[in-house]
């Protein structure tokens, strides 16, 4: 959506693996002004739904999100503190991806940008454009089409679930068909997870954005709908064990996939 450099979508190694959206060649300085147009943004978040909508129609069921960017976690601070009110403590990491402690410079630059360009915290649009990135409209634009089409969605990081948050600006019911697949490390995660409600499936201390969590879960999320399709409680396998604890217990796991299994309307 927003690389530099040019890249041919045609090329062997590209082809059926890389979809070229590209609106800009990235995204201005958030500390300075606006990330983007309001139009870009609207094209950011069209243009993943359109992909995303692609793929529903050919009979997939189940998307995952993730991203490819650097810098990425100031303005998903910047999109925290505006949409939930978390304060910056909250929600920026202590130290960078090496090691080096920059949390006291980052803070510094999200004041700022957020002073500069004072997104309205009703509007996505208006938060994507002034303090976001090509990368949220895509995520956001992602889920939006899970909503229409009522196909789940596993989100994965910091960066996803900052898209996640203008999603659910644009269209509250969005994360009714949203998992949390994994917990990332970066502690504003945890906080906007508590906001949007949905409970993180696997917290491995991963804090890569890539959408290596939400691919994790996928396993755990299949398994729940084997259990809902095929598994049978003893009352239904004709087993005469109602009082056995272990029967008790195999009843709840049951009843636990199939409400979460149905909460997604799965079928």
């Amino acid at each position: 959506m927003g690389v530099i450099p040019e890249q041919d979508p045609m090329q062997p190694e590209a082809s059926d693996r890389l979809l070229i959206r590209k609106i800009a060649n990235g995204t201005a300085n958030l500390s300075r002004g606006s990330a983007m147009t309001r139009m870009a943004a609207v094209a950011a978040v069209l243009s993943s739904l359109e992909v995303a909508a692609d793929l529903f129609e050919g009979g997939m069921q189940l998307l995952g999100t993730g991203n490819m960017g650097i810098g990425n976690t100031t303005p998903s601070a910047a999109i925290e503190a505006v949409v939930t009110g978390c304060q910056l403590d909250e929600t920026v990491g202590r130290r960078n991806r090496d090691g080096r402690s920059g949390a006291a410079a980052k803070k510094k630059v999200i004041r700022h940008a957020i002073d500069v360009n004072r997104p309205d915290p009703a509007d996505g649009l208006d938060i994507l454009s002034k303090i976001g990135g090509f990368e949220f409209g895509g995520i956001a634009g992602c889920i939006l089409a899970g909503a229409y089409y009522k196909r789940p969605i596993a989100i994965y990081g910091f960066i996803s679930t900052a898209g996640t948050l203008i999603a659910h600006i644009l269209s509250p019911l969005s994360t009714a068909y949203l998992f949390a697949g994994h917990c990332s490390e970066e502690p504003g995660h945890r906080h906007m997870l508590e906001d949007l409600k949905p409970l993180p499936i696997l917290d491995l201390g991963l804090r890569f954005g890539e959408g290596t969590g939400g691919a994790l879960a996928m396993g755990i999320m299949e398994a729940a709908i084997r259990i809902f399709r095929e598994m049978q409680t003893f009352e239904e396998a004709g087993e005469q064990t109602k009082k056995n604890n272990f029967a008790g217990r195999t009843r709840q796991t049951v009843a636990a996939a199939r409400s979460w299994v149905g909460a997604c309307r799965l079928r």
